[in-house]
């Protein structure tokens, strides 16, 4: 990850939305030094509002045009169905500020997100996961041809405060970047699932069927990560010729496992083209 920013060079950040997202993200910057006089949040609901400031030290406000005064990155953290009437109601403050808004909701694209606040905003497509809950996600990040260099490290500095970054070049491949990274937890919960059913069909007590597989898929998940070989490496490690792991591996290959999750990634990737279409007038 990236050093934070000295307090002097670090910019007034605006989050629009006060959710899980928003905390996670306030908290990781906290928690990397960032000032939280230079933090700002519009929360209409009042306890999440109260909770943020007294958590975090942040100034909070009731409404999206209080928070953004005098900010140059704006955080979108709202629902898809209402960003547009979100961007409406602080359009004229963008024109006249022209920051660099980040949009975390999914299924809006770069070119709405700008129009809807006027036109010729500075804009990052967003696409973090839930694992940025615990600090531990990724986000895929698309910046417009307005995004300035300044503006880009500033997006990224943002995001690694809960996980790992990535830059798409093709906004078109942001869809992708939903249905493998962002729709992915659910997969893993599902597999998860899928286990501890199995386990408890063979005879295991039930905690101790979730117990095994939440760990090895834990487990699993660091060796991915932490060193450094490709999957198809690390299982062929673990997979002795006529051993039990090979059994069980070819019953997913003769099961079409790999069909099965290229049909769900692909399903996933068309809705989020559909999403970005019917937002469009």
């Amino acid at each position: 990850m990236k050093p934070p920013a000295s307090q002097a060079e670090s910019p007034i950040v605006a989050f629009i939305g006060g959710g899980n997202m928003a905390r996670s993200l306030i908290g990781g910057m906290i928690a990397r030094g960032a000032d939280p006089a230079r933090v700002r949040v519009a929360e209409p609901v009042q306890a999440l509002r109260e909770s943020l400031q007294a958590d975090f030290g942040v100034r909070g406000f009731a409404t999206a045009a209080e928070a953004v005064a005098g900010a140059t990155v704006w955080l979108l953290a709202v629902k898809p169905q209402v960003m547009r009437a979100v961007c409406g109601e602080i359009a004229t403050a963008a024109q006249t500020a022209q920051p660099v808004a980040i949009s975390i909701a999914a299924g809006i694209t770069s070119r709405q997100l700008s129009d809807w606040l006027g036109g010729g905003i500075a804009a990052v497509r967003a696409m973090p996961n839930t694992p940025a809950l615990l600090g531990a996600g990724i986000t895929g990040l698309f910046a417009n041809p307005q995004v300035d260099a300044t503006q880009r490290d500033q997006a990224a500095r943002l995001l690694d405060a809960v996980g790992r970054t990535v830059w798409i070049e093709d906004e078109a491949q942001m869809d992708a970047v939903t249905a493998v990274s962002g729709s992915g937890p659910a997969y893993v919960f599902l597999l998860a699932e899928a286990l501890q059913a199995a386990g408890i069909k063979q005879g295991l007590p039930a905690d101790t069927a979730r117990r095994l597989a939440n760990q090895t898929l834990l487990g699993a998940a660091r060796m991915l990560t932490e060193l450094d070989e490709p999957a198809e490496v690390l299982r062929r490690k673990v997979t002795s010729p006529g051993g039990t792991t090979q059994a069980a591996i070819e019953t997913f290959e003769q099961g079409g496992l790999r069909d099965l999750v290229d049909r769900a990634v692909t399903a996933a990737t068309l809705r989020g083209r559909e999403l970005s279409a019917a937002n469009d007038d």
